[in-house]
């Protein structure tokens, strides 16, 4: 099991397109998902509450981890998504480009971390362009 995956935010994520996604995009990749609780796919739309401490200072935050499977159940939808982070976002004052980074510890405990896209040099150019794309990743400690 992956024990640190990041994503790097986008305006989506971040709210700035005026858009109403129901929360941040997980991709199906084994390794990615791996990180998360498993939810049953016979259910229509498991969730489960993760309890999530910001790194930094331990404060407290609750985010859904939601399979949208309806389209087994004869809809549309078939995809993973973290939601319930808006406020966590907005008290961070996450941007376009930030990393959040998310970890466990032994007792798989999950952490947040918001590593901001202007000290984080892999996201800028030699010309000073911020370079986005990628999205999840997996972080080998």
């Amino acid at each position: 099991m992956s024990r640190k995956i990041s994503k790097k935010l986008s305006a989506n994520d971040v709210g700035t397109t005026g858009g109403h996604q129901a929360g941040i995009l997980v991709p199906k990749e084994k390794a990615i998902l791996s990180f998360f609780p498993s939810l049953d796919p016979n259910v229509k739309n498991p969730r489960m509450t993760l309890v999530v401490r910001e790194l930094k200072d331990g404060t407290r935050w609750e985010f859904n981890f939601i399979y949208y499977n309806n389209r087994l159940f004869g809809g549309t939808r078939n995809e993973y998504r973290l939601t319930c982070m808006t406020q966590y976002l907005r008290a961070i004052d996450s941007k376009v480009g930030d990393d959040l980074v998310f970890s466990k510890d032994e007792n798989d405990s999950i952490f947040v971390d918001c590593v901001r896209a202007e000290s984080n040099k892999a996201t800028v150019n030699d010309q000073g362009v911020l370079v986005l794309g990628g999205g999840w990743k997996i972080i080998n400690t």
